[in-house]
């Protein structure tokens, strides 16, 4: 779960002393290593289960406020609060990989988050797991909804202030494209996970890690989970740009850098050591601990360091397959390999799966492939992972010895086989390999997973109801199935029946407004404006001028007017847009409610609102980002009463 004592290092003195600790661990490790210090005679296994908390009834985040989260988080020693105050954490108990480690996993993954609910019932909250929750909007992301712990403030202030003045923005392109500039780090908790741990012995850590890239592309395509951001269908697995994006502090055109949040440079050549020593040298310090460890000193007296400077610092770099350092209840110190790539959900069953699919292919692939490096090349494993992350489960990846395959078709042919071979090398009970890899096959047999349901289920959606209805109906079933257990391979399409209640009086217009614009120029002749609107059959045209700001509105009714009394314009002149339209339209905010909306529509007897974004200190200039019209509230009204018959 991270160091949690520390703060933003304030000035060149604290900068220095922290470095020094910092590079004493490291030195430390390098002996515990050199004198066979570490536990090796062991395999455990261990994961940290991330879920979002979502209001019972309208499927929105329900953050929790202070003495909520402290009542929650204090009942439960192995629950932890997450950056935003609608997340939560479990650590899972650490257990030898054998036998029935697996079952257990999901038995005590199935008990914690049982115990969490009945707490949160009081609370009018339910929980939810998913890679990235479908009813989340942007303007949940604001620092009103960090949670108020030193460590999370101190990690947004540093970020913030290597971010300088520069927003934070993203360009992520899927089905839809979704732009945006955020002025916050808090993007960071839109992805939620299931991170898996495996101790490794030392001598085997080389060999196991790049293991561990080599297979991060296959695993994440079957077990993709989050294609959905601010109710736009992006990657399949949009967590992984999501997350490198909410904490990238590259200043752009530089020069070549890379992000905290990264995939590797290169395969590992000697020890888990490069990666300690390559993160220090490419990544500034961000954070500093608060308890400070002379780790020589410790190990001179034979005592085994904490490591709290490396631990700080590793924990604000971000490797999708990061290498951590502990002390096991022996008081013997031990390596794992943390997976990252893995997202919460869609079931708990499904999570173990995914978990018990990994587990075992890394120790499967150890007994066949001693050196992976001879295999595949790096280049090709860097381009697997963002093709699976872009892709998921439809990614077709290099593998061994240049070949191109398919990702069910190397899952199938390749990887259960050796998943398996793993599973029992380990002694793991037969029927748990069967059940999770069962799973796993089923998938990839059916080519279904968590992100092709979610990218199915909304597309269908969204052809009838509003997109704020379609997530929120795609929130309650996955609900609905993860209290059933039914792994996602066997899940049905949503229903709009799956939400028994749709209440939308709280929406903000950003989130019904049309984005997808057709404009026109003052300067524009008339002749296309009629046009526009007749083939996109629309009845309302912004005009905006070079900069992107709204100036006026053409209507259908104006565009009618003009037409039946065309001879008295201009003398018989070209007539333009300027000569016709309606200077200064009433306008409404992105965060404008819709009954707000539909107020002024009604009061002052319009059929449109242009929805701007105002800039300057005259707020002169109105951004123009979306528009809603009649049309849009009939949608909404229709559907609630079509949904009120249903009831019936």
């Amino acid at each position: 779960m991270g160091e949690q004592k520390v703060s933003i290092v304030k000035d060149q003195s604290q900068m220095r002393k922290f470095m020094r600790l910092l590079l004493n661990d490291v030195k430390a490790i390098e002996f515990m290593l050199e004198n066979d210090w570490f536990e090796s005679d062991v395999t455990r296994i261990g994961a940290e289960q991330e879920l979002c908390l979502v209001d019972a009834k309208t499927f929105k985040p329900a953050p929790l406020d202070d003495g909520g989260l402290d009542k929650v988080v204090d009942a439960f020693d192995w629950l932890e609060t997450e950056l935003a105050r609608f997340n939560l954490e479990t650590n899972l108990t650490p257990r030898v990989f054998e036998g029935s480690c697996l079952r257990l996993l999901e038995e005590e993954t199935a008990d914690n988050l049982d115990q969490i609910r009945k707490m949160l019932n009081g609370f009018g909250i339910s929980t939810i797991l998913t890679g990235i929750l479908p009813t989340l909007r942007q303007s949940d992301l604001n620092f009103h909804n960090l949670t108020p712990k030193k460590r999370y403030f101190a990690l947004m202030e540093a970020i913030k202030e290597h971010l300088g003045e520069r927003a934070f923005n993203l360009h992520l392109k899927g089905i839809d494209e979704l732009k945006i500039s955020h002025d916050s780090p808090l993007l960071e908790a839109c992805n939620t996970s299931f991170q898996v741990h495996l101790q490794i012995a030392p001598k085997e850590f080389v060999c196991m890690y790049n293991i561990a890239q080599a297979i991060a592309a296959p695993v994440m395509a079957i077990a993709a989970n989050s294609p959905l951001v601010f109710g736009k269908r992006l990657w399949h697995e949009s967590r992984i740009a999501m997350f490198q994006g909410s904490l990238d502090t590259r200043r752009f055109g530089e020069r070549e850098s890379k992000p905290r949040v990264n995939f590797g440079t290169g395969w590992l050549e000697r020890s888990i050591l490069e990666i300690y020593k390559e993160d220090i040298a490419r990544f500034r310090v961000l954070l500093a601990g608060d308890e400070e460890e002379n780790s020589l000193d410790l190990i001179k007296e034979g005592k085994v360091p904490k490591l709290r400077s490396l631990q700080v610092h590793n924990s604000t770099v971000y490797r999708w397959n990061r290498p951590c350092y502990g002390i096991s209840g022996n008081g013997k110190p031990h390596l794992r390999i943390e997976n990252r790539v893995l997202p919460s959900g869609p079931t708990i069953v499904d999570e173990v799966a995914n978990a018990a699919f990994w587990l075992g292919a890394m120790k499967g692939m150890a007994s066949e492939c001693q050196d992976i490096t001879k295999r595949l090349m790096w280049e090709d494993v860097g381009d697997n992972f963002i093709k699976s992350a872009r892709f998921g489960i439809d990614s077709k990846f290099n593998w061994f010895d240049e070949k191109k395959v398919n990702a069910c078709d190397l899952i199938l042919s390749e990887l259960l086989p050796l998943a398996r071979l793993g599973l029992e090398k380990q002694k793991v009970d037969k029927t748990d390999i069967d059940k999770y890899l069962g799973i796993i096959e089923e998938r990839a047999k059916r080519h279904a997973n968590g992100a092709r349901w979610q990218l199915r289920a909304f597309t269908n959606l969204k052809k009838t109801v509003s997109i704020d209805e379609a997530v929120s109906v795609m929130t309650a079933s996955i609900i609905k199935n993860q209290g059933k257990g039914i792994p996602v391979h066997a899940w049905e399409l949503p229903e709009l029946s799956d939400l028994k209640e749709y209440r939308p009086s709280k929406l903000r217009v950003d989130e019904f407004m049309v984005a997808d614009l057709f404009t026109v120029r003052r300067e524009d002749i008339i002749e296309i404006v009629a046009g526009i609107m007749d083939w996109r059959k629309i009845r309302h045209l912004p005009v905006e001028d070079k900069k992107g700001n709204l100036v006026g509105l053409i209507t259908s009714r104006l565009l009618l007017h003009y037409y039946s009394q065309r001879d008295s314009f201009n003398g018989g002149e070209t007539t333009l847009v300027k000569d016709i339209m309606i200077n200064n339209p009433i306008t409404v905010q992105p965060g404008t409610t819709i009954v707000n909306a539909m107020r002024i529509m009604r009061d002052k007897k319009i059929g449109c609102l242009p929805v701007v974004i105002e800039n300057g200190e005259d707020k002169k200039e109105k951004k123009l980002v979306g528009i809603i019209t009649v049309m849009d509230f009939l949608r909404i009204s229709g559907s609630l009463i079509e949904r009120m018959e249903r009831e019936k």
